[in-house]
């Protein structure tokens, strides 16, 4: 019995792993989209969780809202995030403010200890000093001094994503989207103000209609149900691959190359954050070891 439900968790660890990484996938192309579409930032990032209330609603099917603090906890979380690194990066370099975002790892390591029991490992701590510095270097030409109001809102940012995570998480037992679902419908109840013209041109519009749908819509689906089977810690560092995903969408629809140290910071991150996820699983299989030689009944 045991042997049967440790395979079950551990073919569930890795369809997750997979689900995360099909999210950044996804949240990487928000970069060079949201440049394709003629508007202010606010509007785009309340047209664009209007869209994706949408699709998890029809995926939610009967949405289910309660007055959980952790629901509502999350949807706040949730909709401060999007609204606050749009705003990160009208006030700052999209550097500056993708960067300061992800420090979001280590405000996970406390808030996955705080609400979850979660400690951190020193495979964690190892993995998040590398993947700061690999983003360092991958950043490392872009970064630019001053704005400070922008650098405290993207750092902010990145505190509401690490709550974000670990509220998901905390909801694995029940059904984490339709808090996702509610933090876009506050987030774009929050920029109707903003929802103002001159409006987009065609291309403008199907180009929010895939943000909507696929960019954060899907990814959140995929996001919250990946958050069910691992800890909120590979949550959080799994999609740190993002933004290294970003300028090959910028290199495949624009041409423009990437740098030698962005090349080099790239290569670090992925290397740290892909032998965190074999070491964890290769530490998974160990312990399984001893119930599959006792349990064979």
């Amino acid at each position: 019995m045991n042997t049967s439900l440790s395979t079950n968790s551990s073919s569930e660890r890795k369809k997750a792993i997979i689900l995360l990484i099909c999210t950044a996938t996804l949240w990487s192309t928000s970069g060079i989209l949201i440049k394709m579409v003629n508007w202010n930032p606010l509007a785009i990032a309340g047209t664009r969780s209007a869209i994706a209330s949408v699709l998890m609603w029809a995926y939610a099917k009967r949405p289910k809202f309660n007055r959980s603090l952790v629901q509502w906890g999350t949807a706040f979380a949730y909709a401060a995030t999007v609204i606050l690194f749009v705003v990160a990066n009208k006030m700052t370099t999209s550097a500056n403010a993708i960067l300061l975002q992800y420090t979001a790892p280590i405000y996970g390591v406390v808030f996955a200890r705080l609400f979850l029991g979660e400690r951190s490992t020193w495979i964690d701590w190892i993995t998040i000093i590398l993947v700061f510095f690999g983003m360092g270097l991958f950043f490392k030409e872009q970064l630019a001094p001053g704005a400070f109001w922008g650098n405290v809102v993207a750092v902010i940012s990145g505190v509401t994503f690490a709550l974000v995570a670990v509220l998901l998480r905390k909801q694995k037992d029940g059904s984490p989207v339709e808090s996702v679902l509610l933090g876009n419908i506050i987030a774009a109840l929050v920029t109707i103000p903003f929802i103002t013209g001159p409006y987009p041109d065609i291309r403008g519009w199907l180009v929010l209609l895939f943000m909507g749908v696929f960019q954060i819509g899907l990814s959140y689906i995929f996001y919250s149900k990946a958050l069910q089977h691992v800890s909120a810690m590979e949550g959080i560092l799994i999609p740190l691959l993002e933004p290294i995903l970003n300028p090959i969408w910028v290199f495949i629809l624009i041409g423009e190359t990437p740098g030698s140290w962005a090349l080099a910071g790239g290569t670090i991150v992925l290397l740290a954050v892909t032998t965190r996820s074999l070491l964890i699983t290769f530490n998974e299989v160990k312990r399984r070891k001893p119930e599959i030689g006792t349990d064979i009944n």
